[in-house]
């Protein structure tokens, strides 16, 4: 793995918007293909460091991949169906997995290629995973409407709460708090206290099924992205979580589901940023506050986009059905250019 395989140039194409207009800039970018991370298409992807990433799909492996270099690290297999979702617990080798096997499965890259822990007990695919802020506690969420509660080290379900209709897509724990944040098919956003395990706040429906969710870091704002069809639907909604179910903005221009949303790293001196990703093969950069679109990199046979993680200001992955792992690198603050490379 790592061998440089081909070299070729793509048409990239990145709008520059003023004001929900579009300017007419369109450049070049050098698109540096490399042995692929997968077999088949690629589900979730997250950072496990500042040059690790994690990623699962279709072919039901667990890759740790050195995108800077281009080459594969290790590769967990384990699951029997597709992976749905991959975290990892912030300054640790820990690797969490969940798939369609209805499993999760807990990871360590310095214990050898067998799982370290199994969580077992939903009925149905685990779409949502997330870790307590402390390490010591997973959430989990299930198409089977359970939200579940785990020790980590013991892998005892310590809590399970079940929500008729509740067919949750993804979960995220507010930094530095009890709180965990979820969306679902029933196109409602949930916020649990984790220490009660009872949902404190739901947020007004929306009106097509809410894909995804995030919390900023500060822990103040929450963005979640909604699933549609002929630019029906498709945005994003930035929330306040400080007044539960108060909507600050919308990001608006995706053609078709928008599958993940994600908060930015600020970059200096720069704006506070919101990065969207969608069924469309495009990926959006938005102001997080106007909501003004600041750019727009289409990835041209990548298929749908549905996995979206940042690793600083400029460097940001992208899972997708049929283009792999692809790193974006965005320079909205030199000459509105982005350039993808394909992993």
């Amino acid at each position: 793995m790592g061998k440089l395989q081909s070299k070729f140039r793509k048409r990239s194409e990145l709008y520059r918007t003023s004001q929900g207009e579009k300017a007419d800039n369109t450049f070049d970018s050098q698109v540096v293909q490399y042995e692929p991370a997968h077999q088949g298409s690629i589900s979730t992807v997250t950072n496990l460091s500042p040059d690790l990433c994690v990623s699962g799909g279709s072919d039901q492996a667990v890759v740790v991949y050195d995108w800077k270099q281009g080459r594969m690290c290790q590769s967990f297999q384990g699951h029997n169906r597709e992976v749905t979702k991959v975290v990892c617990y912030p300054g640790s080798t820990w690797i969490f997995s969940a798939s369609r096997d209805k499993t999760v499965l807990m990871w360590d890259l310095n214990q050898g290629d067998e799982p370290i822990q199994e969580f077992c007990g939903h009925e149905l695919v685990v779409n949502g995973l997330a870790i307590s802020p402390d390490g010591r506690k997973l959430c989990t969420g299930s198409r089977d409407n359970w939200m579940c509660l785990w020790d980590i080290e013991s892998a005892k379900c310590e809590q399970r709460h079940n929500i008729s209709r509740n067919l949750v897509t993804h979960v995220c724990w507010v930094p530095g708090s009890s709180s965990v944040v979820q969306t679902s098919e029933d196109k409602t956003i949930r916020v649990w206290d984790s220490r009660a395990w009872q949902v404190t706040n739901t947020f007004p429906a929306k009106q097509y099924i809410q894909t995804h969710c995030d919390v900023s870091p500060n822990g103040n704002y929450l963005v979640s992205s909604s699933n549609g069809f002929g630019g029906q639907g498709c945005e994003a909604t930035l929330w306040d979580l400080r007044q539960p179910g108060c909507k600050v903005v919308e990001y608006r221009g995706h053609l078709q589901t928008t599958a993940c949303c994600v908060f930015l790293p600020t970059p200096p001196g720069g704006p506070a940023q919101v990065a969207t990703s969608s069924h469309d093969s495009s990926i959006k950069i938005w102001d997080q506050n106007t909501a003004v679109c600041l750019g727009t990199l289409s990835l041209d046979g990548a298929g749908p986009l549905v996995s979206l993680a940042p690793s600083d200001s400029t460097n940001l992955l992208c899972a997708s059905f049929s283009n792999g792992l692809n790193h974006i690198q965005s320079h909205l603050d030199a000459c509105h250019i982005c350039s993808a490379r394909r992993l």
